[in-house]
């Protein structure tokens, strides 16, 4: 039998993505999962087992549809006894809390467990995918495996560190000790923070600079949770940051000697020895399942599958890729490597999949095709959203505009909207959730930078923190834009602030002013 969709991997992108097709009554569908239990990753990963993903059960709200947005675990459901609320109380939770509920909740979907995926092809009529001795065929295939290899950067003896998929974690391990870690990620200082009462020196080295997530607002650079080693560095206890190259790592000894040009003093070269050396430099996908009639073509340094704005392999139709190895399309701008993310892109996936497939229409509520319907149904979702909120700038509502005939889509992906559009419309209406557009350039704790007053109406396109933005398309073109002041608490609906200019916008964007 040939099924509809065949889902590889039973990681939280899977497994979501399963659950959304059970919701709308398609089960012609399956999960392979090569390990013994959904969300395997989450057994090894991280590994000194705090995850960095936010729990906050206690939000003073009710609304579901708000404490999303500091709920960065839980999995899109109607069934409240499935949020993580329920699997630990602790703000940053233990992996095997995530481990628990990802068991709980896959026994809602049909998953295959210990069937490894080893070969996937295709022909004209689909997939052919063999796991052991077993086959199976699909119409469509989505990819939702992580990126489960080793990252590997080019440096002249790199074999010689040990992997932080296998290194050990114990600190008493290494016990006066000089130690090299490479990489300047969250891995990174994780480790070097969980080896710092033991080891003698420790040296977190790499070309980039180092990154906070406090200013990026993107939560993969280095978290505050992670960064106590900097003040080892700062404060002069012996630990360093290195910003340059490693190029050559050879064995000294019973030690190693590591050849570093540093970037930031006149390209200095020096010799540096270390006891240990230990490689934080990520992950990336792994595309050897797949043989000639259907590799994806890989992009960032083969790090992910490249992908249309449909999560859909550029170079083989009908693979589509759900999960963190989805975050290709917003890399280190937006969510789509994490949880909280990829949660919505799945569903947006979803939705994009039903309308190609099976002609079913982009979910829309039915609105009077005014500026104060339109601006009344836009404020009350810019302050309850949680998809716009995490996933900013990325996903949006559209209100499309035909004749008298008004309707409000949700969570659309920018990108997709701008080349298929949703239907015939006079206009259209995006809105999304952003930062400014040099956010990343302001010190957010220096208060001698000055900020946009949160009442300033006409400066509300200079403002840095997230705050809506609502884009006015017509004949294929964006046609005028509105932001709206941002707001400590979130709340838009000032009506002097927020509501009237916004539905002063519309009134002149609906008369094609």
């Amino acid at each position: 039998m040939t099924l509809d969709y065949l889902i590889i991997g039973a990681g939280p992108a899977g497994l979501q993505l399963a659950a959304l097709l059970e919701a709308e009554g398609r089960r012609d569908y399956l999960v392979l999962e090569g390990a013994a239990v959904p969300g395997a990753f989450f057994t090894r990963f991280p590994r000194h087992r705090q995850l960095i993903s936010i729990n906050k059960p206690h939000t003073g709200s009710d609304d579901p549809e708000l404490n999303l947005r500091l709920d960065w675990n839980s999995l899109l459901t109607d069934d409240d006894s499935l949020l993580f609320k329920h699997y630990s109380r602790r703000y940053f939770p233990h992996a095997d809390d995530m481990v628990r509920y990802l068991a709980d909740f896959a026994r809602t979907v049909k998953v295959r467990y210990n069937t490894r995926v080893t070969r996937v092809s295709r022909d004209d009529t689909g997939f052919t995918v063999r796991a052991g001795e077993e086959t199976f065929t699909a119409k469509r295939l989505i990819v939702a495996t992580g990126v489960s290899k080793p990252y590997e950067p080019d440096i002249d003896g790199f074999e010689l560190a040990e992997r932080y998929d296998e290194m050990p974690v114990d600190p008493d391990d290494y016990l006066d000790q000089r130690v090299l870690i490479i990489g300047k990620g969250n891995s990174a200082f994780e480790t070097a923070d969980a080896l710092m009462e033991t080891t003698t020196v420790i040296h977190v080295a790499g070309p980039s600079a180092v990154r906070m997530a406090w200013r990026t607002h993107y939560v993969g650079h280095l978290r505050a949770v992670n960064n106590n080693f900097l003040d080892t560095y700062q404060l002069k206890s012996a630990n360093a940051v290195l910003d340059g190259d490693i190029r050559r790592i050879e064995r000294d000894g019973d030690g190693y000697r590591v050849t570093f040009s540093f970037s930031r003093a006149d390209e200095v070269v020096k010799e540096l020895t270390y006891d240990r050396i230990l490689a934080c430099t990520g992950f990336r996908f792994d595309a050897s399942i797949f043989d000639d009639s259907c590799r994806p073509e890989l992009v960032i340094r083969d790090r992910f599958p490249a992908q249309t704005d449909e999560w859909e392999s550029v170079n083989v139709p009908d693979l589509f890729f759900a999960g963190t190895i989805s975050q290709v399309r917003d890399f280190k701008k937006s969510t789509s490597g994490f949880i909280h993310g990829f949660r919505y892109a799945v569903r947006a996936l979803h939705r994009i999949l039903e309308r190609r497939y099976a002609g079913e229409p982009w979910p829309a509520g039915k609105l009077d095709a005014t500026p104060k319907s339109i601006t009344d149904a836009v404020i009350e979702r810019v302050n309850r959203t949680s998809a716009l909120w995490q996933q900013f700038g990325f996903l949006a509502d559209v209100v499309t505009v035909a004749g008298t005939d008004a309707r409000y889509h949700e969570e659309v992906p920018v990108d997709y909207f701008t080349r298929a559009g949703l239907g015939p419309a006079d206009h259209a209406f995006v809105v999304t959730l952003e930062y400014g557009p040099e956010h990343d350039q302001v010190d957010p704790f220096d208060i001698t930078v000055s900020r946009v007053a949160q009442d300033a109406v006409g400066q509300a396109h200079a403002a840095a923190y997230l705050h809506p933005v609502v884009r006015w398309h017509r004949d294929g073109r964006v046609a005028g834009v509105h932001h709206l002041a941002e707001n400590l608490e979130n709340q838009w609906d000032r009506p002097q602030v927020h509501v009237q200019p916004l539905e002063a916008f519309i009134e002149r964007c609906l008369q094609g002013a």
